[in-house]
């Protein structure tokens, strides 16, 4: 039955047909919105010359890669409805690959990631093939074990710095390239990788895969009862977006020069999860703005108070109550009063 399914009778099925979604950051205005990010992005570095402040581009390269972890989640969180409180354990896995390849005298970039992919998607695939046969609190509970898991076994490893960490004696080359070794190398090679991970997700999530995904988000029995198996899509979205995780947790060893448990902490998971809600669960580039937003408005409030964490937690609440959809949310709505 599922196999000749068509699109119409998948809308009224699963409750996921393309009117499902308005705003500026649905259809063809998420592509558009995505597109002035990165565009925006792209003329920075002139812009950090111009202003002769260099450490723009530092910031923007830190910002980019914690949108593409948070891209990955919006991937099962907005999309797939698993709210995972162990995502950062793919980021630091990602991170170690790098860390204890480049210790053991394998530098090269492309390696790095081929090991963290594999690396991060076999511990998605087992731990989420586990986690998703419970449901609700107790699928969050089983990911923050396994994340903490993660994260202690990192502390237990003395050899590459335990509790300290381990720091880089050099960023990665590419192909025997030191391609990363100045800052704009590294930007303008995290933002084609984040413009490739964007495009990817939104082909994936406008496929019948993603169709598939949202409709089980919506309601899974009915999915199952018309050929569906949510298992099985469910287990495959959570397998990719640990696998892109993956991918951000090498950038950011690469960017800092250092690798740390505390990337694979469940309050890293925890600020991955506000990135997405800020920005608007199940929009790609809202995911993308949510980071931007979240990143910027931690360094902002830090330089006004050493409280800023109440600050921040006091913006969310007032976003949560007021802005049903985050920040795609309320630029849809804005968009939709004034073509009213």
């Amino acid at each position: 039955m599922s196999a000749g399914l068509s699109e119409a009778a998948f809308d009224t099925a699963g409750r996921v047909g393309p009117g499902r979604r308005a705003g500026l950051f649905a259809g063809g205005g998420a592509t558009l919105a995505a597109g002035l990010i990165f565009l925006a992005l792209a003329l920075l570095p002139p812009v950090a010359t111009l202003i002769d402040d260099p450490f723009l581009v530092v910031t923007a390269t830190r910002i980019m890669i914690f949108a593409i972890a948070a891209l990955s989640l919006d991937l099962v969180l907005g999309y797939g409805a698993m709210v995972s409180f162990g995502h950062a354990a793919f980021l630091g896995i990602g991170a170690y690959a790098v860390a204890i390849l480049a210790a053991n005298g394998i530098d090269d970039l492309f390696l790095q990631a081929v090991a963290a992919i594999l690396a991060a998607a076999l511990f998605a695939f087992v731990t989420g093939a586990i986690s998703l046969r419970t449901k609700g609190v107790y699928f969050i509970m089983i990911t923050l074990a396994f994340g903490q898991m993660a994260y202690f076994f990192m502390v237990s490893l003395s050899a590459y710095g335990g509790d300290d960490g381990i720091t880089l004696d050099a960023r990665s080359t590419l192909f025997g390239l030191p391609v990363l070794a100045g800052d704009l190398g590294l930007f303008y090679l995290v933002l084609a990788v984040l413009v490739v991970a964007f495009a990817g997700l939104r082909a994936l999530t406008l496929s019948r895969f993603g169709r598939v995904l949202r409709g089980t988000r919506e309601n899974p029995v009915r999915m199952q009862a018309i050929g569906f198996a949510p298992f099985r899509y469910q287990l495959t979205a959570y397998v990719i977006a640990g696998a892109l995780a993956g991918v951000a947790g090498v950038l950011l060893a690469n960017q800092a020069e250092f690798v740390s448990p505390a990337y694979m902490s469940w309050q890293r998971s925890g600020e991955l999860i506000v990135m997405v809600v800020l920005g608007g669960m199940g929009t790609l580039a809202g995911a993308i703005g949510g980071a931007i937003a979240f990143m910027l408005l931690e360094d902002w409030l830090a330089l006004a108070s050493e409280h800023w964490k109440l600050g921040l937690g006091l913006l969310l609440v007032l976003l949560v109550l007021f802005s049903r959809g985050g920040i795609a949310g309320a630029i849809g709505r804005l968009a939709g009063r004034s073509e009213a």
